[in-house]
């Protein structure tokens, strides 16, 4: 059976090292890159299942590699770095659907399992970013929107935004996936969105994982 393949991205030659070293344990990392236009090329050569991605690059930043990967038709999936935990570079990355954001101080012997978590559907986050996520202010606008959602479906925007796959999420609430698949359905509908990355960033900027 065939590892997944991941490629990293970072200017630091010295945490690509460490990062490859944690990873060999369960990926074949097949390229590197440190900055925008390299990391472009080395992702549509390599075609990876998964992306390391530094958030902030010399000529420019991880969401210009994301846009381009996209627009060449790579599907691979994005677990980005970060210094800091700042919101608006979280909302950015949100916004063009990275599959997990990890503060780099908390990298380590959890980063294989991590990285898994994020090729399997899950949306992992560092502890600094989930409460940054779940912990907003109420003074925060919500948006018009979430009046139309129930208590229970509520609960699901606040599962999923925490990064809960499906079935996690579904074993949490003590419900099938089945159940969980049908209230994401009705949330789309309702919010007008298509993608769990949407919602993730709706969740954010309006407050729709502050249940109170």
């Amino acid at each position: 059976m065939s590892r997944p393949r991941i490629v990293l991205v970072d200017d630091h030659e010295i945490l690509r090292a460490g990062a490859a070293k944690y990873l060999a344990e369960r990926f074949d990392v097949v390229g590197e890159a440190g900055d925008v236009l390299e990391a472009i090329e080395v992702i549509v050569s390599e075609d990876p299942d998964g992306v390391l991605l530094d958030v902030q690059l010399p000529s420019g930043s991880g969401a210009d590699v994301v846009r381009g990967v996209r627009e060449a038709g790579i599907a691979c999936k994005f677990v980005c770095l970060s210094v800091s935990a700042d919101r608006r570079a979280v909302v950015k990355m949100l916004q063009v659907g990275v599959n997990g954001y990890l503060v780099k101080s908390t990298l380590g012997s959890r980063l294989p399992e991590l990285v898994t978590e994020a090729l399997e559907g899950s949306m992992p986050v560092s502890p600094q970013i989930a409460g940054f996520l779940l912990d907003i202010d109420d003074a925060v606008a919500r948006a018009p929107e979430i009046d139309q959602l129930s208590p229970r479906e509520r609960e699901v925007v606040e599962l999923i935004a925490r990064g809960y796959s499906y079935r996690r999420t579904a074993d949490t609430m003590f419900v099938s996936t089945k159940t969980v698949e049908s209230h994401m359905s009705h949330i789309f509908g309702k919010l007008g969105i298509a993608s769990r990355h949407e919602l993730a960033v709706k969740a954010f900027e309006s407050g729709l994982s502050y249940l109170g």
